[in-house]
């Protein structure tokens, strides 16, 4: 996956059904109602209007904690200026907690807040001159006895020339200057599911899918041919894989070129994304298509029902997001967008990057899940603290796929968990408990026990038995020892795309030199700050000078200091040119989706 370890992410899972109507006459299917005015975007402030029925006494009305991200994030801080009506007149309203507040009165009561969003997405808001990108659980609050009932979303008088898209069909209708864009959700999950994109961007579907694929892009940096064949290519291979589509209409929401963040959000009839430039979306795209099925339909029974007041605790993030990984990666090459030395190379960076980090000697798979609600804390992320469950969920991935194919003589793979799984649990409507049935599942595809696998490796933190499994296909795993230059500090985009630093190492020259821990870099060597400080670190030399101008308290300041140098271990996987029949087989199973016989799904 491209985006960066730190950008975890969920949102609800729900059947949700989504109507867009631009045009006079407001939906009365709503039974909670909001009204979200963009007027002044350069204010960023969006103006909320809360009209609740049938109150009889009192109501409480909550701002989400979290959304997008594991994370409490609060989102109840950029609220002001909240006001409640009952009818004509002022009702009284207490704020009872950081996040709740308690309105006195009868019948209709109808609240009024001012929210400030400029972040980029997807795993934020915005409101600025260019557009609007709306995740309605950061703007919305919720009656918390009354979620599932149906919910009505208006946007009145948008800025001239605007449109609007989400995840479902849009149509519209307008007459002389006066505009409405409606949504209607089937409840306030269904609508929190579902972002909004308001502006003038660019829009097209892909040709060749039923039910359609949409692409709506918000950016500059990207070419539409390189676009639109990159993401049929992903949807065609994933669709195939996964026998159809469960979904009925889909919207790609890009956001496209310099500022954009990185990563991707994944819905139940979406996805949003935020790369750099085109050259970065199949990645994330592969990913978050994939989401489509593993995690949003294919559910850990730990993440229901959402809870959006407190943390929600899985163990089932190595499967849902890490195994998603591994899908990724299966996707890229087997489609042909990534050459099968890409697929190498992108495994073996992904077992450099749990073997360099002390804490995958003590850190579980379903640990490491557990923990992610500890990633906005920079100690916690550093190698000694934590490892990704991404990570090594991908390399799990990859390994149960082998020991399958290698038990069943490559009759069945990791592919027939996926959609024994899909089967069993997403289209039954039913939730599957964490890594328990994930092992009971790839037991009856292979025939055989796994309990030794995941008690060692999925709950434990014993050795992944790399070489043993990976020669299984045809593979080897090379290890190489380097000098590298280091920085002294680490850092991470924050979700505004900026650069911030998350820890320095102690009495270190960047230590030395003034650098601290939440400094923002601006300008790094007189130039743009780069998009992968890894990369930039291998075409240095250990010694060389850095300088940087930071940001910090509204102030900008210049330092300068020289990079460090360590020694690092780096595994490479290769093809074993003595391999076996068997293991070739194998080898090309992985890289081509197929099974004995050479049936690709």
């Amino acid at each position: 996956m491209t985006f960066p370890a730190a950008l975890k992410r969920f949102c609800v899972q729900a059947c949700f059904s989504l109507l867009v109507l631009l045009g006079f006459c407001s939906s009365s299917s709503g039974t909670i109602r909001y009204e979200v005015s963009l007027a002044h975007p350069e204010q960023h402030l969006f103006h909320v209007t809360m009209t609740i029925p049938d109150v009889s006494g009192e109501v409480n009305v909550q701002m989400p904690a979290w959304n997008a991200l594991y994370q409490i994030r609060d989102f109840s801080d950029r609220v002001q200026q909240v006001a409640a009506f009952a009818g004509s007149e002022r009702a009284p309203i207490e704020k009872m907690d950081k996040q709740t507040w308690t309105i006195r009165g009868n019948g209709t009561i109808k609240i009024q807040y001012a929210i400030y969003w400029d972040e980029v997405g997807p795993f934020a808001s915005q409101l600025n001159l260019e557009h609007a990108f709306i995740n309605p659980a950061m703007i919305l609050m919720y009656v918390p006895g009354r979620r599932l009932e149906n919910v009505n979303l208006g946007i009145p008088n948008p800025p001239e020339g605007w449109r609007a898209e989400s995840g479902a069909g849009v149509s519209f209708e307008s007459m002389g200057r006066a505009r409405k864009f409606f949504f209607d959700a089937a409840n306030y999950d269904a609508l929190s599911d579902a972002p909004i994109e308001v502006g003038k961007f660019e829009e097209f579907q892909l040709t060749g899918f039923k039910p359609e694929i949409w692409v709506v892009i918000h950016g500059d940096n990207w070419k539409r041919k390189k676009v639109e064949e990159d993401l049929k290519r992903i949807c065609q291979y994933e669709l195939k894989l996964m026998d159809g589509a469960p979904f009925e209409r889909y919207t790609f929401i890009l956001h496209i070129g310099k500022g954009s963040g990185g990563g991707g959000m994944e819905h139940a009839e979406s996805t949003a994304i935020g790369v750099p430039s085109d050259e970065n979306l199949p990645g994330v795209a592969a990913h978050e298509f994939f989401h489509l099925w593993n995690v949003k339909r294919i559910r850990p029974a730990t993440l229901e029902p959402v809870d959006y007041a407190k943390e929600q605790y899985t163990r089932a993030l190595w499967f849902a997001e890490g195994v998603t990984n591994t899908y990724g990666a299966y996707t890229l090459v087997r489609s042909g967008i990534w050459s099968k030395e890409q697929f190498y190379a992108d495994l073996g960076a992904q077992i450099t990057e749990l073997e360099n980090r002390p804490a995958n000697r003590w850190q579980s798979a379903e640990q490491s899940s557990l923990d992610a609600w500890l990633e906005k804390y920079p100690l916690y992320n550093q190698p000694e603290y934590s490892v990704s469950y991404y990570a090594k969920g991908q390399v799990l991935g990859d390994l149960l796929d082998i020991l399958i194919r290698d038990r069943t003589e490559n009759e069945k793979s990791l592919d027939d968990v996926l959609r024994a799984m899909n089967s069993e649990f997403a289209k039954r409507g039913k939730t599957y408990r964490d890594s328990l049935d994930v092992r009971l599942t790839a037991e009856k595809v292979a025939g055989g026990s796994f309990e030794d696998f995941f008690g060692k490796y999925v709950s434990g933190v014993e050795p992944f038995p790399y070489q043993q499994v990976l020669s299984l296909a045809g593979l080897e795993l090379r290890i190489t020892e380097r000098q590298r230059p280091t920085l002294w500090f680490t850092a991470a985009r924050d979700a505004a795309g900026m650069l911030v630093v998350q820890s320095v190492t102690a009495d270190g020259p960047a230590e030395l030199a003034d650098l601290r821990v939440g400094d923002t870099i601006l300008v790094w060597n007189g130039g743009e700050v780069p998009r992968r400080t890894d990369r930039w670190l291998r075409e240095q030399k250990p010694r060389d000078l850095l300088k940087l101008w930071i940001g910090r308290e509204g102030k900008k300041v210049s330092l300068e200091f020289r990079l460090g140098e360590i020694k690092e271990t780096f595994y490479g996987v290769t093809e074993d040119g003595h391999a076996g029949e068997k293991a070739r087989h194998i080898r090309e199973g992985l890289l081509h989706g197929v099974t004995r016989g050479g049936a690709v799904h």
